[in-house]
């Protein structure tokens, strides 16, 4: 799949899940779990749409397509499982990421650094990374290079998932099929993933300012 035909699959996301829904029935809701878990719990696939993806489905549950409850369960599931996936990815082999030929690019003191960092802020970076695209990603993964105690990462991870995916799916369920939202549904789409990016481009350039002499 190329760069256009996911911002094709993002902008006309409820197109394209109608079709999904028509397609398979109820193996749609296999379809949506991989996606979550995917976009959660791989490293590589911080691309895949998240928040666009659940308001979408809890708009086609408004309609009858899908089961509400079955769809936030499902989902939320994925979500806590492919964190969790990620936790464990990092933990495994995350220090080996910054190997390169038996010579470290980071030391042993930069990951106890990150491991106390998880510590203390740990789980409201957690929770905060949740409804963050492409940081949700990582977050995780980070978390396990620095070791982060697995029952505190856990008990935010639960919390965190089921947030996220409780706000945007009901959310799409109570105001998705509003003539105002359905009528402009690519707009709102694209105005839930650029609002849902500002934090981490404000971020970005609070940085690069704060970096500069």
């Amino acid at each position: 799949m190329n760069a256009d035909s996911i911002l094709d699959f993002m902008l006309h996301i409820d197109v394209h899940l109608n079709q999904l829904i028509a397609n398979y029935g109820i193996w749609s809701y296999a379809i949506l779990f991989t996606i979550v878990f995917a976009e959660t719990g791989l490293v590589v696939a911080p691309f895949l749409p998240g928040d666009s993806l659940l308001f979408a489905a809890g708009a086609l549950a408004a309609s009858g397509s899908l089961d509400p409850l079955w769809l936030f369960m499902t989902l939320s599931i994925a979500a806590v499982a492919g964190n969790t996936t990620n936790y464990w990815i990092g933990a495994a082999i995350g220090p080996g990421v910054f190997r390169k030929g038996g010579s470290r690019f980071i030391n042993e003191r930069y990951l106890e650094r990150t491991h106390a960092f998880y510590e203390r802020h740990g789980g409201k970076t957690i929770v905060i990374a949740r409804f963050l695209p492409i940081i949700r990603t990582f977050a995780p993964f980070v978390a396990g290079i620095g070791f982060m105690a697995y029952n505190r990462f856990m008990f935010y991870n639960v919390v965190a998932g089921i947030a996220w995916v409780g706000i945007f799916v009901f959310g799409g369920y109570l105001f998705g099929n509003l003539p105002a939202v359905k009528n402009h549904f690519t707009l709102v789409v694209a105005m839930i993933v650029v609002i849902s990016l500002l934090p981490a481009v404000y971020e970005l350039i609070r940085q690069r300012r704060s970096a500069r002499p």
